[in-house]
């Protein structure tokens, strides 16, 4: 592609070299460059990629994009400075791959819990609709029946772009996407043109990134900011943060609720581990997923269908269809009648929302055994108060090692457990090994019982000191509930 056209949208501030050299491939990983292709260099969280120009350049990139020129430059190369390199990285991806993101309707999730949930209810709804899309979520990417594994919540905006260009070339009409804080803070919605973004909910997480709560609720918001006037945000106003992402937005404002009027209202009407009988804005239809949370998911998916031109009748009758996704209220029951629940939850916010569903169902006579951690190298903060609900919520809870990566896990643990009230102090226990918790859960338990199993759902590993240990929650249970009941 040329250079001009590769810099549509873009101020460039200076530009020295070649005006017009044709562009191979676009990289910002100086390790990736090839012949003919375009260098970008970006300061990020560890290293600058300034420091990485004269190694992209020897291995064949011709045209560097930069904060800050360098000293010597290379009489072949074309170097372009601008004000900021990682916003113009979205903007060039885009235009390098034609724009995808305009030619389907793009819609983005973001908040603290539900992003994979929503993005993945909307996949299969309009799958059931009868429609080929994108998704980009944390557990996988998916473009129509093609199922590739996923890296991050968000990736980088080159990798986005290419799925989108993908998407288009496939006949997709549309493309649901997680939108995560870390996303939205390293510019990787850049360039992008989002048609719906819904906002789920903001509580206690990523402290260790964005260092305060009002940081974090910020770079939510500039989401919401940044959307075009032919866009729809869409927000859940039961939330306390609902509103103000609507505050600066210039797309026409929806909203979403279950306890105060909105323009979607939703009710649960009956609950077992079955599923739920719902009632949304005037019409009841039944769903297998279960928990309160699963309403707000369920009615925010409900939200963005019918504002995406759908009639409320088709939208319910494929809803009524859709299946658990996949480490999110995921149930397992044993021969021996224990009743398992695996879920990602990993905030305080989430791990509460899915013991009350749970407690919402149960009789009482059943005991509730819940098996939780907190990952290393992540929000201090929240384990004393993931540590305060199980315990208070429980029969009983066992804590036990998440990811715990770089941190010992017994750490981590004496750091869960400072959270615990004093008259809950018979109702825990700890055990580090995560297998072994779980082993133990399944021993104290008795038919009818429930273990709440919490914190990596859809993982299938378990990382220790950087190194990634094959661990599957439900496997786990599977083999562990046949071993035991023998």
């Amino acid at each position: 592609m040329h250079l001009q056209e590769l810099l549509n949208r873009i101020p460039v501030l200076e530009m020295i070299g070649n005006q017009n050299p044709d562009v191979s491939e676009i990289i910002f990983d100086s390790r990736k460059a090839v012949a003919d292709s375009l260098y970008i260099s970006i300061k990020g969280t560890v290293s600058d990629g300034h420091s990485f120009i004269d190694s992209s350049i020897e291995k064949g990139a011709k045209v560097i994009i930069c904060e800050i020129l360098p000293e010597v430059l290379h009489e072949a190369v074309t170097y372009i400075k601008v004000k900021d390199s990682s916003k113009t990285l979205g903007q060039l991806a885009s235009n390098f791959y034609g724009n995808p993101s305009e030619k389907l309707n793009l819609i983005g999730i973001t908040g603290t819990n539900g992003k994979t949930s929503v993005a993945t209810l909307l996949f299969d709804i309009f799958k059931i609709l009868g429609f080929q899309s994108l998704l980009i979520s944390t557990v996988e990417y998916r473009i129509g029946d093609e199922i590739i594994p996923s890296t991050h919540t968000t990736p980088d905006v080159i990798r986005i772009n290419q799925m989108l260009a993908k998407a288009v070339e496939l006949g997709c009409e549309y493309a649901f996407m997680e939108v995560s804080s870390h996303g939205i803070h390293q510019n990787r919605t850049e360039g992008l043109h989002f048609k719906i973004a819904g906002f789920t909910n903001i509580t206690h997480d990523h402290l260790d990134y964005h260092k305060t709560f009002e940081d974090y609720l910020k770079t939510k918001k500039r989401f919401f900011d940044e959307l075009n006037s032919d866009a729809i945000a869409i927000t859940n106003i039961d939330d306390k943060n609902g509103n103000v992402m609507l505050q600066n937005t210039k797309a026409k404002k929806k909203s979403y609720a279950l306890k105060t009027m909105a323009d979607f209202h939703g009710k649960m009407l009956e609950t077992d581990f079955n599923g739920m009988l719902l009632h949304f804005n005037g019409k009841e239809f039944w769903s297998t997923l279960t928990g309160k949370f699963n309403v707000y998911n369920l009615l925010l998916a409900y939200a963005i269908t019918e504002e995406s031109g759908f009639h409320s009748e088709d939208i319910l009758k494929a809803m009524s269809q859709l299946k658990t996704v996949k480490g999110r209220f995921e149930t397992v029951k044993s021969e021996g009648g224990i009743f398992f629940v695996i879920d990602y939850a990993h905030t305080p916010d989430a791990l509460e929302n899915i013991l009350d569903s749970i407690n919402e169902i149960r009789t009482k006579n059943e005991r509730l055994i819940t098996v939780f951690g907190c990952g290393g190298d992540r929000d201090q903060a929240k384990r004393p108060e993931m540590g305060k609900i199980a315990t208070r919520k429980s029969t009983l809870a066992i804590i036990t090692s998440d990811n715990p990566r770089t941190e010992n896990p017994a750490e981590i643990i004496k750091e869960i457990e400072a959270g615990v009230e004093p008259q809950y102090f018979s109702k825990y226990t700890s055990i580090p090994d995560r297998k072994e918790a779980i082993k133990m859960a399944i021993k104290f338990s008795e038919p009818k019982d429930i273990i709440l199993i919490a914190g990596k759902g859809h993982e299938n590993y378990q990382e220790i000191n950087g190194i990634k240990h094959h661990f599957d929650d439900k496997e786990t249970v599977l083999e562990l509930a046949k071993l035991m009941s023998k």
